[in-house]
């Protein structure tokens, strides 16, 4: 996030004694996403965040690739991924590299009994079925179908669901996501052609802290490794914090959509981006309204990129036998585009109802052996003309 924020209570001045009621001391933290020059928030906490009880155990979370490297398009049934109880252990890879993990968690439960903190990666958590709060050091998030969650890497949070049939699309990326540059001004505020603006965003809502000594369990994210780190005071003791950096929410829904005369390139549905892969948002829309348009998007070669569709819901216009849940993924040397029967079906069509999050990394994509599992092995050779 680029702009500022305060919440609870804070001291008049940075880095200066901050007292409670009774006296005692208050204990300033430092939340930075680059040393002391990136994006900060400054958080004010009852104890020292600093009081580690013991180490507990660790467990390798680093994917493993059945395909190193792929060429082919393949189309996977994401909802065939088996649903778990708990949070972590529903979290399932399917496409990774170097700088991203991309992947489906069908959790049953919160996460009641413990606290995560992702040190690699932040982390985007798109609802595709549920509804709940996530809840964080710097507050609460309510949320619901349709919303992309963004979690810096570092928060220590805690996901709590409202029902048991929980669908969540998840990507951890090294780089920061944020939004687009081109929808956002040298001051930082979003721009009046950007898809949405600052009132669309759900920005945390201040709890009463936690004024709780015991052992806290926090599972800790670095390096691929999930440590088991027990502190001394609840993590979620914060009495105030201000800063530009924090989770924050949006949804699908109000993406406002850009079109045009003609068929308008899938930079107009960019949502987030990061150094290595950009998100975009397909919702319904308009289609074009040159007298001649072709609404079905052209044939195109992803010549530096990997194009990863995930679909959401709707009438997907540019291919045949799609449902919610899947996956299509088009790898960057070869060219792709509509079904056969797609391009002459959309013409003179007014409007399309798709909803779809798509993620373009600049890297190739390896796969998983889950991945691998789920995938409809016949769709590379769906183009082939009847």
């Amino acid at each position: 996030m680029a702009y500022y924020i305060s919440q609870g209570k804070i001291p008049h001045k940075r880095h200066t004694i901050f007292k409670n009621e009774n006296g005692d001391f208050i204990y300033e933290q430092l939340f930075g996403n680059e040393g002391f020059s990136g994006k900060s928030s400054l958080l004010y906490h009852l104890h020292r965040p600093t009081q580690i009880n013991s180490i507990g155990e660790s467990l390798d979370l680093r994917p493993k690739a059945a395909v190193n490297f792929n060429i082919l398009p393949r189309k996977l049934e994401g909802f065939l991924i088996p649903q778990k109880d708990d949070f972590i252990d529903s979290k399932t890879c399917l496409f990774f590299n170097n700088s991203v993990e991309i992947g489906m968690a069908f959790p049953k439960k919160s996460t009641t009994t413990y606290f995560l903190k992702n040190a690699d990666a932040d982390e985007l958590l798109f609802i595709h079925k549920g509804k709940g709060h996530l809840s964080t050091l710097f507050g609460e998030i309510n949320f619901e179908y349709g919303d992309y969650l963004v979690i810096p890497k570092g928060v220590i949070y805690q996901i709590f669901f409202e029902t048991e049939d929980n669908k969540i699309l998840f990507v951890e990326s090294k780089d920061e996501i944020k939004f687009p540059s081109r929808y956002i001004n040298e001051y930082g505020q979003l721009l009046e052609h950007s898809p949405f603006c600052e009132r669309d965003l759900k920005t945390p809502n201040f709890i009463e802290p936690k004024n709780e000594k015991g052992n806290f369990l926090i599972k800790i994210k670095k390096q691929g490794i999930l440590h088991e780190v027990n502190y001394a005071t609840h993590p979620f003791d914060v009495v105030g914090w201000d800063g530009c950096l924090y989770p924050y929410g949006l949804s699908i829904h109000d993406f406002e959509p850009i079109t045009g005369r003609v068929h308008q390139p899938p930079p107009v549905h960019q949502t987030f981006g990061t150094k290595s892969f950009v998100i975009c948002s397909f919702v319904p829309r308009l289609f074009d309204y040159h007298p001649e348009a072709i609404p079905a998007p052209y044939n195109h070669s992803n010549i530096e990129s990997e194009e990863l569709l995930y679909y959401v819901d709707g009438d997907f216009m540019s291919r045949n036998n799609i449902r919610p849940g899947q996956f299509t993924l088009h790898p960057g040397g070869i060219p792709h585009g509509p079904a056969p029967g797609s391009m002459e079906r959309s013409i003179g069509q007014k409007e399309t109802n798709e909803l779809a999050v798509m993620i373009d990394t600049f890297k190739p994509l390896q796969l998983t052996a889950t991945a691998l599992g789920i995938e409809d092995i016949n769709y590379a050779y769906s183009w082939i003309q009847q």
